[in-house]
C-alpha cells in the first residue's frame, strides 16, 4: 500500500484547512500516480478538492465518522475495520493514502511505500505528516535532482519500509 504527500522541512502538511503551497509539477506527479487508482483520504481532505468532489479517474474511499456524509461518486466507510475490508477488494499496490493528518497516522502501518515531496522551507502549519526520517523502520530508496518552483527548492524521495 502506498501512502503520498507534499510535506515541509518540518513534515507539515496543511494550515488551516489548505495545502501549504500548490506546487503544479508536484500536483502532476500526484495525478500521475494515482490516477486509475485507489485513493483514501477523509472528509477534511475531501472538502479540499474543487467542489469538495472526488477525484475523477480514480476509485475515491472517504474514512469519516459522520455516517450521515453522502458523496456522489465515492465509497464512504467509518472506522478502521470496515476500510480494511472494503481495501481488501483491491490490489494493495494501486491503494494510494492521501490524507489528511489523521488518516495518514492510522494507515501509515499498512503501507510499505511512500511518495514524498519534500519542499526545502518551513511553513505555519497546524496539520503534519508522520516524520519518516525519525523512523528506523522506513528507509529513502529513491529521490530526484533538485527541483525548483519560483523561490521554492523540493525533492520527489520515495521511502521503503524494510
Amino acid at each position: 500500500m502506498n501512502i503520498i504527500a507534499a510535506v515541509d522541512k518540518n513534515w507539515a502538511i496543511g494550515n488551516k484547512g489548505d495545502l501549504l503551497i500548490r506546487i503544479p509539477a508536484d500536483h502532476r506527479f500526484f495525478q500521475s500516480e494515482t490516477m486509475g487508482k485507489v485513493v483514501v483520504l477523509g472528509r477534511k481532505t475531501l472538502a479540499t478538492f474543487p467542489g469538495g468532489q472526488p477525484l475523477k479517474g480514480r476509485t475515491n474511499i472517504i474514512l469519516s465518522h459522520n455516517h450521515d456524509l453522502q458523496v456522489k461518486g465515492a465509497h464512504i466507510v467509518h472506522d478502521l475495520e470496515s476500510l480494511l475490508e472494503e481495501l481488501a477488494k483491491y490490489p494493495r499496490e494501486d491503494i494510494f493514502i492521501i490524507g489528511g493528518e489523521s488518516v495518514y497516522r492510522l494507515m501509515l502501518p499498512y503501507c510499505d511505500t511512500a511518495h514524498i515531496t519534500m519542499i526545502d522551507y518551513t511553513y505555519d502549519a497546524d496539520s503534519y505528516f508522520p516524520d519518516l526520517d525519525s523512523l528506523p523502520e522506513w528507509k529513502i530508496t529513491g529521490d530526484s535532482e533538485e527541483q525548483t518552483y519560483f523561490d521554492v527548492s523540493y525533492y520527489f524521495l520515495c521511502y521503503q519500509r524494510v
